[in-house]
């Protein structure tokens, strides 16, 4: 025990000095979401004047760090962003030259990466070491464990407050390069009360599961109304690449068991979890809940092997062929793929043929003004889910599944639970474009 202790004692850095191990043109790697190294993010900046081209990765940044928010940072760092977050969105509309999207499926993410170069560094967070010399990755795996076995240099930044959870999230302080101890209440995420729209859209939802499904389900207006409607579900389990309340839950209301599940029955699977402060202390020692890499949890090989396995995503518009666009509007990148395709395909090549995607959105947006079916997606739009992989689609006005449909049916079908105040405009235009007479 007095080992670890002293190995751990060794390795412990001051907050200040991360940035003393940042050099110029190479890649740094930081953990995601709830696991985001806030402290050590925080001071990058102060290597601006002895670095150039640091490349920072990242999914969701959740704060609007300086070494990407200011202008003056160009050319010193580059926030390489997975997936677009407020901040990031922001510096690109500012046109600070410090923010990029980099393409990808989620649960390729960092193996593409590595690719291209080894990572310089890794800065993550964990939980305290436990009396084996253990800490816990905590709240998320989903490219952390394997950038940490890979970067030259890992640094985890210990927060007392952060709970210790199960899975491939061990990891021996012998195994980490240093240390930096920042305790702060892990980053929480509102939960959004759905409105008539989203209560009505995850009615239709509700009405595509059944008993003994297993369950991949995000966060948001839609998928909590959707959990809101599953509560006399019975059986479900889940299989997940974010765990959020709504799963938790619908645990405690006896609707989620996992007893029924094909592979890791009994067991909540997740790569990262964000949500609220009860959240993180119900994952505290949990062993119901184990967090996998993202390479294995979102492997669509893998998702496909689970029992009647429904994925539920949102998306932004989708075009009469089928193409779904969730990530960006033109060439305005919003967000980013994640890991939609991921457990879209999975769902949809499910091994038991009883399989679902499920792809729901609003019929309208910019408060009615628009329609989210439309006869083709704006120029320059990113395809996040290709046709060929589309099943159902949900607006508040009922569901339609795609999968085996014509164009010519798509059209229809997609026109079906458009907006009433866009039909008639939408059937015009299939007209004029040929897909319908």
């Amino acid at each position: 025990m007095n080992d670890f202790k002293e190995i751990y004692k060794s390795k412990l850095l001051p907050l200040e000095k991360v940035a003393d191990l940042l050099v110029s043109d190479s890649d740094v790697i930081v953990a995601q979401c709830a696991s985001e190294p806030q402290g050590c993010m925080g001071k990058f900046h102060l290597a601006k004047e002895r670095v150039k081209g640091v490349k920072v990765f990242s999914v969701l940044t959740l704060k609007p760090y300086e070494f990407y928010m200011k202008p003056e940072m160009k050319g010193h760092f580059e926030l390489c962003s997975w997936f677009h977050a407020p901040g990031s969105r922001q510096a690109l509309k500012e046109k600070t030259g410090t923010v990029t999207f980099v393409p990808n499926m989620l649960h390729r993410a960092a193996s593409d990466r590595m690719k291209v170069r080894r990572p310089h560094l890794f800065v993550g967070t964990c939980t305290p070491p436990d009396d084996k010399g253990f800490v816990s990755l905590s709240l998320g795996i989903t490219y952390e464990k394997d950038i940490l076995e890979n970067a030259e240099i890992t640094v985890l930044e210990v927060n007392d407050q952060l709970p210790r959870t199960f899975g491939d999230t061990q990891v021996h302080v012998s195994e980490v390069d240093y240390f930096v101890e920042y305790s702060q209440l892990p980053p929480t995420l509102p939960k959004p009360v759905p409105d008539a729209t989203a209560m009505a859209i995850g009615e239709n939802i509700a009405k595509l599961v059944e008993d003994g499904s297993t369950l991949q389900l995000g966060i948001g207006e839609i998928p909590n109304a959707a959990a809101m409607m599953l509560k006399d579900k019975k059986d479900l389990g889940v299989h997940t690449e974010m765990m959020v309340d709504s799963m938790m839950e619908l645990y405690e209301m006896g609707v989620i068991t996992n007893k029924k599940k094909g592979i890791h029955k009994g067991k909540f699977i997740a790569t990262f979890a964000m949500g609220s402060e009860k959240l993180y202390k119900w994952l505290d020692n949990n062993t119901a809940v184990e967090f996998l890499r993202g390479k294995y949890v979102n492997d669509p090989c893998l998702i496909r092997q689970n029992t009647q396995m429904v994925s539920i995503n949102t998306c932004i518009m989708i075009d009469f062929t089928g193409q779904v666009a969730s990530e960006s509007i033109g060439i305005e990148q919003y967000s980013g793929t994640g890991g939609q395709t991921d457990t879209a395909v999975g769902a949809t090549e499910g091994l038991d043929g009883l399989g679902k995607s499920i792809i729901a959105c609003r019929a309208t947006a910019r408060n009615g003004s628009i329609s989210t079916i439309v006869p083709v997606l704006p120029p320059g739009t990113a395809v996040t889910l290709h046709r060929s992989n589309t099943d159902y689609i949900v607006t508040e006005f009922g569901s339609v599944r795609l999968t085996g449909l014509t164009v010519r049916e798509r059209t229809h079908a997609l026109i079906s639970i458009a907006h009433p105040d866009f039909r008639d405009e939408l059937t015009r235009k299939g007209i004029e474009m040929g897909y319908i007479d």
